[in-house]
């Protein structure tokens, strides 16, 4: 385990069922406990894709804040929460832990549902500290004398999260007993960009103030107490050193007695600091240095390819002989939980065909450019960053500000698209509404991840796109249906000279046999006519109608057959009304088919144009997402579930014809 005597080290981690029994172990079993952890984290990977390197990351420091602050009492918010497996290891979960990620198993972010330690489902970054500040005024409020401490762990790259300032400039004003943990590891999930990276660099390097830090920490370290005198004569030493060094301090400006920054793999030492930080009755900004994808060296050589890699295989790392297989030491449990299937490999997903479109308009047309937010690698971007560096902007986890740039570089003159996953573009509506509908702006939107996203669960699920842009005027929505649709849907809106949103899934991009008609704006496509009704679809199910629509040419229950047509309806604005609505005029079924919420979405705009015609919405079936939030699982087993398959789809068109 990691180099640890294995003959005579006893396993903590399967009994341990709540943080308190951490409070009986020394240093030396704290520091084994977090080789453990990691045991288990990779060997989770090897079974499953997870988040992977930054869990890798925060092992110490989340063993540090357990037996520092009872968080049963007190209150801890992660940000963004995709890096709490070790908590979840820590709170009791080690027995189902092998299930995280799975249907119906542990969620792979907090879930207040399965621990009374996970306080908040947080699945978006930057919200930690607004959240915390929340939990903290509302304790006090409530609580009174009886005080509650409340922690927020954020990371250096949503520290950039604008919303976070908001937050940060609150507390300072209130001086409220709160503490914010400044995980620095240099990354978001890609290379952190911009001024403030430039600033949590200089705090960590200059060699003057880092060399008289060393010797204050060996100072504190040595100190039994914090007295308020020393604490006071450190904090004023650091301060005129950091003010004459770095030219001021912005958190300290903020409000925030800034300490830091410390190493956050030295359990002892980040306990000592949490200790003063619990002591101070004013906001502290904790700032600690971290390593993502620690103790597993292929990670922290390349933690970006490791943020949610696909599973490896780790058998150089755990030898026959290690502790997971000894027969002197407990089996863990996750090891009889993992499937053994292996990976199948990948066909060409939705976001590899818009990528590869994207290159080609920017290949033949100097005006266009991209904007992502700190997903350069989950959009698949990286050649055309690396190929037009000049028109490439990563404005980090900043979606609001991504959105306002389009706007700046549209009125410029130039075309931007802004490929954004569709549950995070969610946080600049106001953006979408102010700086790009309401002036009318050549911006394409790219929306990844629109409709279940697997695995993320709820939090990450892009299912509102529709209805959150449908009621914007100017804003032109369009899905492809297959690998054909992608590219001339980019070309279409090349030319269009008002905002475009086109929307697409975590799939992969099939190929429905056809020759595709030419995209045409507010225009429809017909796949093949049909006597009885028609299916019309809206986004990547085109193929699942397709073969239903074969099945239902079959008399496979000997009352015959349904004659049914199939639409890829390409635009949910402008609507085709004129081909969709067709069926309703003629008194024939109509049913459409969409990966997003029915409320608000493609469905309603079809009932309400059929409304606005006044025609017979009675043989009118809606197949979507219903109003609730989907848990997590893998797609297909998500869309089986909601019945949002071709078997459903059969079933539908049957009950309305037959009854």
């Amino acid at each position: 385990m990691f180099g640890k005597n294995k003959s005579v080290y006893k396993l903590v981690l399967p009994t341990l069922e709540s943080p308190r029994e951490l409070e009986r172990l020394s240093f030396a079993e704290l520091n084994n406990l977090a080789s453990e952890i990691r045991e288990e984290l990779c060997r989770l990977y090897d079974h499953r894709s997870v988040h992977f390197a930054s869990n890798l990351g925060v092992v110490e420091l989340c063993i540090a804040l357990h037996t520092t602050f009872d968080f049963s009492w007190d209150r801890l918010i992660w940000d963004t929460g995709h890096q709490i497996y070790p908590h979840k290891l820590l709170t009791g979960r080690f027995n189902r832990f092998a299930t995280i990620r799975t249907k119906g198993g542990l969620m792979g972010f907090p879930n207040p549902e399965e621990s009374e330690y996970d306080l908040m489902m947080t699945g978006h970054a930057g919200c930690s500290v607004g959240t915390a500040l929340g939990l903290c005024c509302g304790d006090d409020l409530i609580a009174g004398s009886n005080k509650r401490h409340s922690v927020a762990v954020i990371g250096d790259g949503a520290l950039s999260s604008g919303v976070v300032y908001e937050a940060m400039n609150h507390a300072g004003g209130l001086k409220k007993n709160l503490t914010v943990v400044l995980n620095d590891n240099k990354m978001s999930i890609c290379p952190r960009v911009g001024g403030l990276s430039d600033h949590l660099d200089r705090l960590r390097m200059h060699p003057i103030y880092s060399r008289i830090k060393q010797k204050l920490h060996r100072l504190v370290d040595r100190t039994p107490i914090i007295g308020s005198s020393v604490d006071s004569f450190f904090g004023r030493f650091k301060n005129a050193l950091k003010a004459g060094l770095l030219g001021g301090m912005l958190f300290e400006e903020l409000g925030f007695r800034y300490i830091g920054p410390i190493d956050g793999h030295n359990i002892a030492r980040l306990q000592r600091f949490l200790r003063m930080a619990r002591s101070l009755e004013e906001p502290v900004l904790l700032h600690i240095f971290t390593e993502k994808g620690r103790g597993f060296r292929p990670a922290e050589e390349n933690p970006t390819a490791y943020h949610a890699p696909k599973p490896g295989n780790l058998e150089p790392l755990f030898p026959a002989s290690s502790v997971a297989s000894s027969s002197s030491t407990p089996q863990l449990a996750s090891q009889s939980s993992f499937s053994d299937s292996q990976p199948q490999p990948q066909l060409t997903s939705f976001t590899e065909h818009t990528r590869n479109a994207i290159e080609l308009l920017m290949r033949q047309n100097d005006r266009v450019c991209v904007i992502t937010a700190a997903m350069c690698q989950g959009n698949m971007l990286e050649p055309i960053r690396d190929r037009f560096p000049n028109r490439f902007f990563d404005v980090g986890i900043c979606e609001s500000h991504g959105v306002v740039f389009a706007a700046g570089l549209a009125r410029a003159g130039m075309l931007p698209i802004v490929d954004i996953y569709s549950t995070f573009l969610q946080r600049s509506y106001d953006q979408l509404f102010q700086e790009v509908s309401l002036q009318n702006l050549p911006v394409i939107l790219a929306i990844d991840r629109a409709g279940l996203s697997g695995p993320d669960g709820p939090t990450h699920h892009g299912v509102f796109d529709i209805g959150y842009l449908r009621p914007f005027p100017n804003f032109v929505l369009m899905a492809p249906a297959d690998a054909l649709d992608v590219e001339p849907m980019f070309r279409f809106a090349e030319l269009l000279e008002q905002p475009v949103a086109i929307r697409y899934p975590k799939a992969t991009a099939t190929i429905v046999e056809r020759n595709p008609e030419p995209i045409r704006l507010g225009k429809a496509e017909i796949i093949r006519n049909g006597h009885d009704g028609m299916i019309a679809v809206y986004g990547a199910f085109l193929e699942t109608a397709v073969e239903a629509a074969k099945t239902l040419g079959k008399n496979l229950d000997g009352l015959g057959r349904v004659d049914v047509g199939v639409i890829n309806a390409r635009f949910a604005k402008p609507l085709d009304t004129d081909l969709i609505l067709q069926p309703l005029r003629e008194g024939k079924f109509l049913i459409t088919f969409e990966e997003g919420m029915l409320v608000a979405g493609f469905g309603s705009a079809v009932l309400e144009a059929a409304n606005n015609e006044q025609l017979d919405t009675r043989h009118l079936r809606r197949l979507g997402i219903p109003d609730h939030y989907v848990e997590h699982g893998e797609r297909s087993e998500l869309l089986d579930d909601l019945g949002l398959n071709e078997k459903q789809l059969v079933k539908v068109c049957r009950e309305i014809v037959f009854g």
